[in-house]
């Protein structure tokens, strides 16, 4: 094994497939290992170049295995797809990753940090407790609907529903009393979770400087600062601005053939719940801004000729653009004349 020069492993929750090659092209090792025998045998190894695809625990064995001398690189599991020869199976995956590992246009994935995983799962236990609550008040409404209380939408709206619950009293069903009154329980127990969560999230938004220069930026809070600036450990990674926001699913996706340029709608592709977040803050600076700022004023001569929804991606666009700049160039955000 002292010929190994890179190793492709595929990652999985018990069996592990490893292909390692030597510097000119020689399968040296390819073989099955069980989660207790991957540390041992990357011991065992002299220091080489390991690629695995970005996907479940691929951070925590990153880290892990770097830890051991070698050199580490990830890369997702999309960009490792052609380089399947035929089939699918553990032993072809771990050979397109050794094989796509070496390409030198290959675009890699920064390994995380275990406290910046940790803060993603602040985001993601957040988004899971919203999506529950909008679940519960929805169930909510329907049931109180067909017993013909009816109040408005959004929060307010919720409020007053409480209200007309409370006050209809001995006039409902008891059954469908204990029923909602279930339901409701649930809705304050994940408002509880969500408040404790965000106030965790806050407490490491101030002690983080970047995603304190991160959230000066017009429709970027501290909700999306913390999350780019976790998510992003390193923006160097991106050559540009627009990079970044491709990344994001931002830019249009291109359809040119023959010398014709056809651009249609923005991917989708990339991370959806930054993107999210950068849309509906967006919206919020087209919306909601109590005064007159830069990025509102850019979006504002947009209106006049697009659709608001289109301007507030296009806004989110410019947004990503400007925090890349912040964070790989390392300034603080200055905002332009308007």
């Amino acid at each position: 094994m002292s010929e190994i020069v890179t190793i492709g492993l595929d990652l999985a929750k018990n069996v592990f497939q490893v292909h390692g090659v030597a510097a000119d092209g020689r399968v040296v090792v390819r073989r099955q290992l069980r989660r207790s025998d991957v540390l041992t045998f990357f011991r065992k190894v002299p220091a080489c170049l390991v690629g695995m695809e970005a996907c479940g625990s691929a951070h925590y064995w990153a880290r892990e295995i770097a830890a051991l001398g070698h050199s580490v690189k990830m890369m997702p599991p999309a960009y490792v797809k052609p380089y399947i020869k035929r089939g699918k199976t553990d032993a072809a995956d771990a050979e397109a990753i050794c094989e796509a590992v070496t390409r030198p246009t290959m675009r890699f994935v920064p390994v995380k940090s275990a406290e910046q995983q940790s803060v993603l799962m602040l985001h993601k236990t957040r988004e899971l407790l919203v999506r529950q609550r909008v679940m519960l008040t929805n169930a909510l409404r329907a049931h109180l609907g067909e017993l013909g209380i009816i109040a408005a939408q959004g929060l307010v709206g919720m409020k007053q529903l409480l209200e007309l619950f409370h006050g209809c009293g001995a006039t409902l069903p008891a059954l469908a009393r204990d029923a909602l009154n279930g339901v409701i329980a649930q809705i304050e127990s994940s408002e509880r979770q969500i408040a404790a969560i965000e106030a965790k999230i806050m407490a490491w938004h101030r002690d983080n400087e970047r995603s304190r220069r991160l959230a000066a930026v017009p429709g970027i809070g501290p909700i999306t600062a913390s999350a780019i600036a976790v998510s992003v450990p390193d923006a160097t990674v991106f050559r540009s601005g627009r990079q970044f926001s491709a990344w994001l699913g931002l830019t249009p996706r291109s359809h040119s053939s023959g010398g014709k340029e056809r651009n249609m709608g923005i991917t989708k592709q990339g991370d959806g719940y930054l993107r999210r977040l950068l849309v509906v803050g967006a919206t919020a600076v087209l919306r909601h801004a109590r005064q007159s700022n830069p990025s509102r004023a850019w979006a504002s001569r947009l209106i006049d000729s697009k659709r608001p929804k289109v301007v507030a991606v296009a806004l989110a666009n410019k947004t990503a653009r400007i925090a890349w700049v912040l964070m790989a160039k390392g300034q603080e955000y200055v905002a332009p004349s308007i």
